[in-house]
């Protein structure tokens, strides 16, 4: 039996800036794949996104969402590049706020692993959307594919000026949709975190070579978006830990990474890792909480608030890391995909929505 209650750690506020979340059992961002190619929200998200906020999680972060169409990883994925799209998220965070949740969004560019079909048609993320059946054209940092995916052009640096801008304007439509917090995605193997490794990042230039170098890029866009987002409102950074392959980012890099992104003004880590390159053998580890040393290593070195996400499965082992001072928060998946009112299951008759109450 898990030990949330009002009182265990986890139930606690949490205060980032001005916004407070009323506990640390957060909701991770996962695709969904249900825009159109116009990138607005759908009745879906709507059906997806506020169960998790009437179910009691402090945090509903909606998935990744692409800063241009050209960013983007389907023809069906969320899209904040214009006012259209940043109004239409307006019924989800109204949704999410009124019922105690705070609305974040994760912004994301994706470089080389972009173009590719929804998972559920034919190889799925394997298989490459060609330009002349409506994908698009990649830049990364060099030109080297995902596995099975297009090949990318070497990102020049107008290119790189124009990414940062888009960031920028991304978090300023999340301003004027009602989102209360921003999360860069600099890991899984996307763009940010293609130029964080030199397995990806074969450059020659300022943006290439040393660790220093190669973290120049990622940092822009975290001062980019910092700067654009209001100063009362948190910024997240999801960062990887380490990609589990020689040769490639490893816990003393990220702590680096870290501290750089304490210095512009970030305000939490999510912490992960993996998925940069699609070897079998580079997958994290299947165990519990794979992430939650590393999330409290980078804590340490960095002084910012961290939250682990990756096979944290229920409330009693979210309780156990937060009490054990390893996190400040936890990002739960997949656990809440299959029951949206996780946080409540241990909750008394009270805490449930007074419409439900009569289940008890």
């Amino acid at each position: 039996m898990s030990e949330f209650n009002a009182e265990s750690p986890e139930a606690t506020p949490l205060r980032l800036r001005d916004v407070t979340f009323r506990n640390r059992i957060w909701m991770s961002p996962m695709a969904q794949y249900a825009a159109g190619p116009d990138g607005l929200p759908t009745e879906w998200h709507l059906a997806h996104y506020g169960p998790r906020a009437i179910g009691g999680v402090g945090l509903v972060m909606v998935e990744a969402t692409a800063i241009s169409p050209d960013n983007r990883c389907t023809v069906a994925d969320l899209g904040l590049w214009n006012e259209e799209q940043a109004l239409a998220h307006r019924t989800l965070t109204s949704f999410v706020s009124s019922h105690g949740a705070v609305p974040a969004v994760q912004l994301n560019a994706v470089g080389r692993k972009g173009s590719h079909q929804v998972p559920w048609v034919g190889a799925g993320q394997n298989e490459p959307l060609p330009v002349a059946d409506g994908g698009w054209d990649l830049i990364a940092p060099s030109a080297i594919p995902f596995g099975d995916l297009a090949m990318p052009r070497p990102a020049t640096a107008a290119d790189l000026d124009r990414v940062v801008e888009e960031f920028a304007h991304a978090t300023r439509m999340a301003q004027l949709a009602g989102y209360q917090a921003v999360e860069i995605h600099a890991s899984h193997g996307y763009l940010l975190h293609q130029f964080l490794s030199p397995l990806s990042n074969h450059r020659t230039d300022e943006y290439g070579g040393s660790a220093q170098n190669r973290m120049r890029f990622p940092l822009r866009v975290a001062r980019a978006v910092r700067e654009a987002f209001p100063d009362d409102k948190p910024v997240f950074v999801r960062i990887t830990a380490t990609d589990w392959v020689e040769g490639s980012v490893a816990p003393d890099n990220a702590a680096e990474f870290a501290k750089e992104l304490a210095a512009i003004g970030i305000d939490l880590l999510d912490v992960t890792s993996g998925v940069l390159v699609r070897d079998r053998g580079a997958r994290p580890p299947n165990r519990e909480g794979v992430n939650v040393e590393f999330a409290a290593a980078l804590k340490d070195a960095s002084g910012l608030a961290v939250a682990p996400v990756g096979q944290i499965t229920d409330l009693t082992a979210a309780g156990r890391i937060i009490r054990a001072g390893k996190a400040d928060a936890v990002l739960i998946g997949r656990s809440l995909l299959r029951d949206p009112y996780l946080a409540l299951r241990t909750q008394p008759k009270d805490a449930w929505p007074v419409r439900y109450q009569r289940a008890f």
